[in-house]
């Protein structure tokens, strides 16, 4: 065996430690399930973010060769002014940088990092990356500390959510640089401890006993082999409890005493006003939670005429269009279930852009023509919706305010009644066992129209779907392909809308 620690490893072993043997001593059970598109995507943008940023340091010489270790050092003793993915390999770990840049001034090297990424440490969910980014450098750091090659600066290059475009792509503006040298510095001590605890883990050669670390997340965190690692989880495990890694000491106790089904969770286990507790009870009892008088209270916002409205949308990483900035989401698709009244049939329009133009102005003229006037504009979601609206169409196009405020005012959250919303003292008043304490659409439809279903389509969720445009709209597809995939995308757009139909419907029946 290859017996050395790549920094993709290490990486992994610090999000799971048992995943991250299972990667190297048992392939097959690691890539048991491939790849989706959307996860393909996120790949392809890191790559062409990565090669996009070389332009800020041109004219440099690439390592092609992952192992090529002898190639680095020879360009390196010639002072290469820039070197694209060099490697570095000691006895044990072996790792490649995005770029290293000679300093005259310094004369020596500084080593930048590029990601794919928008956050910074200040920002909701930054931290967290920031911190895996600072790791990444340290591990490389690390590594030719180990060579005795010094390193001057290490940066951070990242995107500039603050770029926006107009015109071509200035790169000086799009992208971000920042020297994380001393934050990078203070971490390498631990990160040396680590690496080296993390070779001698994943390099035993027999298989790391007992669950993966996977056991205290919630099951949409699980890693790529979480399934068998711990292959005891039961039909509704604890993990499926909504939010449960919000509670830590509650999980890990849980976890401790041997409590992994959700049955055999004690009823006094969670604060009894949580949504804990409620989703414990409900699961236990096996009878939906109903509050009558929130449902009546809820319903009696809807105005008719009533629109059932859902957009599709394509956050593209580098900015496509003037007036965008990077991963802005771009709406190319909406679908509309139009009730005028009780008694009238239900009409349903539809809009798909997929022109290789900016899809903006089409997007709001068809909104114009097919939403009503007056009434309710029923989404799922009503955060994201109205952000699409107010941060993206109307701070581009001024002349379609007075339409897209008065749009946005008219919007009712057909989510409420299942998800609450604890900052504004609104709580759950619907849950039904099968939900599992979700609140997506496509865990709320098969409890009232069990004979729809998202598993038929072609396209069965979101990232798929804005997968598929973006390759369709950049010209990916032959002709006939083309079309059935933007079928496809029709399908799946219009049965966001007419699920909301059923489950308005059925809030109704309810009460009747």
């Amino acid at each position: 065996m290859y017996m050395k620690l790549s920094k993709t490893d290490y990486l992994i072993y610090r999000q799971c430690q048992k995943n991250a043997w299972l990667k190297i001593h048992k392939s097959d059970v690691y890539h048991q399930f491939p790849r989706s598109s959307f996860e393909l995507n996120i790949t392809e943008t890191g790559n062409k973010i990565d090669l996009l940023s070389r332009d800020l340091f041109p004219n440099g010489i690439t390592i092609s060769h992952r192992e090529d270790d002898k190639l680095t050092k020879s360009l390196m003793e010639k002072r290469t002014p820039v070197i694209y993915q060099p490697v570095f390999i000691t006895d044990k770990y072996i790792t490649a940088c995005d770029i290293l840049v000679w300093n005259n001034e310094t004369e020596i090297y500084d080593l930048y990092e590029v990601k794919s990424s928008t956050a910074s440490f200040e920002s909701e969910g930054g931290k967290r990356k920031t911190d895996e980014y600072l790791v990444d450098i340290a591990f490389q750091k690390s590594v030719l500390e180990d060579l005795n090659i010094s390193i001057g600066k290490t940066y951070l290059i990242r995107l500039n959510k603050e770029y926006e475009k107009h015109g071509d792509i200035n790169l000086q503006e799009l992208f971000l640089i920042e020297d994380k040298t001393e934050v990078v510095n203070k971490i390498l001590g631990d990160i040396k401890e680590n690496m080296s605890l993390a070779f001698d883990f994943l390099f035993q050669k027999v298989e790391p006993s007992g669950y993966c670390d996977c056991i205290l997340k919630g099951r949409k965190g699980f890693c790529t082999t979480a399934y068998y690692s711990i292959p005891n989880l039961p039909e509704y495990p604890i993990q499926d409890i909504l939010r449960i890694g919000n509670t830590k000491k509650k999980f890990t106790e849980l976890v401790d005493s041997h409590i992994l089904d959700i049955h055999d969770v004690s009823s006094d286990f969670f604060k009894p006003e949580s949504n804990y507790a409620m989703q414990v009870n409900i699961a236990q009892s096996n009878k939906e939670y109903i509050n009558s008088a929130g449902i009546e209270e809820f319903l009696k916002t809807i105005q008719y005429p009533i629109a059932f409205l859902d957009y599709e949308t394509y956050p593209s990483a580098l900015p496509r269009f003037d007036g965008y900035r990077p991963y802005q989401q771009i709406p190319f698709q909406f679908s509309v279930h139009i009730k005028e009244s009780l008694e009238s049939d239900l009409i349903h329009h539809e809009f798909l852009y997929t022109d290789t133009d900016i899809p903006d102005h089409e997007f709001v003229k068809a909104l114009q023509d097919y939403l009503p006037t007056s009434g309710s504009i029923i989404v799922w979601n009503k955060t994201f919706e109205c952000k699409i609206i107010n941060e993206r169409l109307i701070q581009r196009h001024s002349e379609y305010t007075n339409f897209l405020e008065d749009l946005n005012n008219r919007v009712v959250d057909l989510m409420l009644p299942f998800s609450g919303n604890k900052k504004e003292g609104q709580n759950i008043i619907y849950q039904h066992p099968g939900q599992r304490g979700s609140y997506s659409i496509k865990a709320v439809l098969p409890i009232f129209a069990p004979e729809l279903s998202y598993k038929n389509l072609d396209i069965q969720e979101g990232g798929t779907a804005s997968d598929t445009w973006n390759r369709i709209s950049q010209g990916e597809f032959p002709k006939e392909e083309s079309l059935a995939k933007e079928e496809a995308l029709r399908k799946y757009c219009e049965l966001d809308t007419y699920a909301m139909v059923k489950i308005w419907e059925a809030l109704r029946n309810k009460l009747s």
